[in-house]
């Protein structure tokens, strides 16, 4: 019964951590969106009713994507990549930081509605606050100097963050948690590691040689995929929006 007790007190906390993660996120997006719109003069909510449903577009696609997932060679099972955040990065420089968020919260919702948790929500976690130190970096540069070169320089620094961040945010928190979680030992995952790299003795080899080179690759790949695309699917968001924007003039 006290195990019981136990393992309900530990998700409880661990959901309490997820939200406020979601949070501190959250307000990160608004802060530095709000700054944008002061500097540039803007008057458009940041939460419009078209970004909403573009939101709930992106966020469509970016849980469907995420359902497709590659194994990669050099990392144990539970790390595998996916491209969710292709639609996510798309939608982020088109309708700001506060909008990457959402989609990516709203992304995890409904992936856990066609799939159920597989590493008891510390996946689900990882992918978001990882997923968030990408689009963040690169839609913050973006938003305040929206040209091709800030958006190649804040594709740059997204990448880096993300691989910066998810290599650590694995190492302190993610990695132990998981253990905690399935009640197995720290060593029982290390092991996993070092049976597809030898050089993985430890957590910090473990995060450098399977999770960096992960987020390395995921981050590259999403910017340039997205570099490639968005030039041609920017004209059709702002056309969209600008048509709505005549005929609520007109009623």
């Amino acid at each position: 019964m006290n195990g019981l007790i136990e393992a309900i007190q530990e998700n409880v906390i661990f959901l309490l951590e997820f939200l406020a993660v979601v949070a501190a996120l959250f307000l990160t997006a608004y802060a530095a969106e709000k700054a944008a719109m002061k500097r540039s003069g803007e008057t458009e909510r940041i939460l419009s009713t078209r970004k909403i449903a573009m939101i709930g577009m992106f966020s469509a696609i970016s849980a469907i994507l995420m359902l497709f997932e590659l194994p990669m060679p050099f990392a144990p099972g539970f790390y595998k990549l996916d491209f969710s955040e292709l639609p996510a990065l798309v939608g982020t420089f088109a309708f700001g930081p506060v909008a990457g968020v959402m989609i990516e919260f709203c992304k995890i919702i409904l992936k856990l509605f066609l799939k159920s948790t597989s590493t008891a929500f510390v996946g689900e976690l990882a992918n978001f606050a990882v997923g968030c130190s990408f689009l963040l970096p690169a839609s913050i540069i973006y938003l305040f100097h929206k040209t091709k070169k800030t958006a190649v320089f804040g594709c740059v620094a997204g990448t880096l963050c993300m691989t910066l961040f998810g290599t650590a945010f694995n190492a302190v928190y993610l990695l132990p948690k998981f253990a905690q979680l399935y009640g197995m030992p720290i060593e029982a995952l290390i092991g996993m590691g070092t049976e597809i790299n030898g050089a993985i003795t430890d957590i910090t080899s473990f995060v450098c040689f399977a999770v960096a080179p992960l987020n390395l690759i995921k981050g590259t790949s999403v910017s340039v995929i997205t570099l490639i695309v968005y030039k041609s699917l920017s004209p059709i968001l702002k056309e969209s929006g600008a048509k709505k924007v005549r005929r609520a003039s007109q009623a």
